[in-house]
């Protein structure tokens, strides 16, 4: 791989949460892999009063929890450190972004990374042009959400596009950085055996679970305004359903795949008032264990500040993509907190065979479960003979696995932040959001949430530590279904 370009990263919101645990840690192991070019350097800049000296005496040990052990060394540290420069700055204060434009290189691609609320975005923009701290190579990265609507999110991305032009803007979801997403486009698109089967002629239905045991981590007030639907449906899980549902683009460039993606979102069939309360069920943790370990509900997490609420922690729902390749084929969406294990996976459900000329066996279906984790990895379940002097012709299903980490020859999976990093570092933008995909996918969202409200869909309570709400496995079961175990 190509050194990454002359670059500045400016990173508004540097002694965050995000920063400590996931983007210093992936630009200091782009370090370690001889990733980043010699004139490479980052602005860290943060409401805190701090020298560069005390905020890296602070930044070391967080990073270093979250580094990968075989790479961390003090030589490492002390290469990394010299790219780094502290700049304690308010981001409200125009001032202080004169401070800012002083310390900028020339001629050079400046990055601006917005890990800041989205509040914010428009007056760093603003403060932002007004000192002069743009130029013609000037590219900003916009963490989520953008937006909690769609009239919101039009709000953020008209405030963006004010100073930078779509080419220069990185909406980021960091699913798109997990190496097993992008093997999904090259599973689909560089095997014949596969992409002849990828349609309705051969594909029951789709699964895709994006399961978490955590709770909301000290987040209740931000949570409460939001909902497991605006957190993980409209960024993440609508990314994992484009990408198993687009068509081949005509090349593998930002543009070909955006469009793509679009015409799925735009494709899938409206929810609405009529409808919804047969294909979308909310769900609200409880009080519970994992393990042996107690788990407070909801409404008992540290911060509430109410002891009831009508906010979704789970969400599922049955969807469906009006179009010929998926015609007839449900896709059946699930996400949730405080469950029992923490996955996410793409489960591919062929059809059975119309025919099982096999007396002593069942008529298995065959399905491709592409895991994101905990353990990245595709295996295919197929059907082979038992082994067995009794049993001529018995069948039992063999799992076909294949380990990414494993077969890599490689001692880790590199984070998605790592990738994410290098793609905006060298211009690509093939892993990032367009804005026609953000507000097309609230476009959706917006219609099924309005519906949910006009229907008065409660929430149906599951205790911490299950998987969701009883009626979630009534949501598929009705259909002769199962959900992937």
């Amino acid at each position: 791989m190509e050194l990454a370009q002359d670059v500045e990263l400016v990173l508004f919101g540097a002694a965050g949460d995000l920063s400590g645990r996931k983007l210093f840690p992936a630009l200091l192991h782009l370090e370690a892999c001889d990733l980043l070019e010699a004139q490479f350097n980052i602005l860290a800049l943060s409401r805190e009063e701090l020298t560069t000296e005390a905020f890296l005496q602070e930044l070391k040990p967080k990073a270093q929890r979250y580094l990968d052990s075989t790479r961390w060394s003090e030589a490492l540290w002390e290469k990394f450190a010299k790219r780094c420069r502290y700049v304690q700055m308010n981001f409200d204060q125009a001032a202080d972004f004169d401070k800012l434009a002083s310390t900028l290189r020339d001629s050079v691609t400046r990055i601006f990374y917005f890990a800041t609320p989205p509040s914010l975005f428009k007056t760093i923009c603003t403060n932002l042009g007004s000192a002069a701290c743009l130029n013609a190579d000037s590219r900003v990265v916009l963490e989520k959400p953008i937006g909690n609507d769609l009239a919101s999110s039009r709000v953020v991305n008209e405030t963006i596009d004010q100073y930078f032009t779509e080419r220069q803007t990185y909406r980021i979801d960091h699913y798109l950085g997990k190496e097993t997403v992008q093997n999904l486009l090259v599973l689909r698109f560089a095997n014949r055996f596969i992409n002849t089967q990828w349609d309705q002629s051969c594909i029951d239905h789709v699964q895709i679970t994006v399961a978490e045991t955590v709770g909301i981590e000290g987040r209740w007030s931000y949570y409460e305004q939001v909902g497991q639907l605006r957190d993980m449906v409209q960024n993440h899980l609508m990314q994992l359903l484009c990408l198993v549902a687009m068509e081949p683009p005509n090349a593998m460039t930002a543009e070909g795949i955006r469009d793509e993606k679009v015409k799925i979102v735009r494709a899938l069939r409206c929810i609405d008032s009529s409808n919804v309360a047969d294909h979308v069920v909310r769900g609200q943790y409880t009080n519970g264990f994992i393990g042996d370990r107690g788990l407070p509900g909801y409404c008992d997490e540290a911060g509430s500040e109410s002891d009831s609420s009508d906010t979704e922690t789970y969400v599922a729902i049955k969807a469906h993509i009006d179009n010929w390749r998926w015609a007839g084929v449900p896709f059946y969406l699930r996400t949730g907190k405080r469950l029992a294990e923490k996955v996410t996976e793409i489960v591919i459900c062929y059809k059975s065979l119309p025919h099982n000329i096999f007396s002593h066996g069942e008529n298995i279906p065959n399905r491709l479960v592409i895991r994101l984790q905990p353990n990245e990895g595709i295996e295919m379940q197929m059907v082979s003979k038992l082994h067995s002097l009794k049993d001529k012709m018995g069948l039992v299903r063999q799992n076909l696995n294949l380990d990414f980490l494993g077969s890599s020859g490689m001692d880790r999976i590199p984070d998605a932040y790592e990738r994410l990093f290098l793609d905006a570092i060298n211009g690509d933008q093939s892993l990032f959001v367009g804005r026609e995909e953000i507000e097309e996918s609230w476009r959706w969202c917006d219609s099924l949430i309005q519906a949910w409200e006009q229907q008065g869909m409660r929430v149906k309570s599951y205790p911490a530590g299950s998987m969701g709400p009883t009626r979630a496995d009534l949501l598929i079961e009705k259909d002769g279904r199962s959900w992937h175990e």
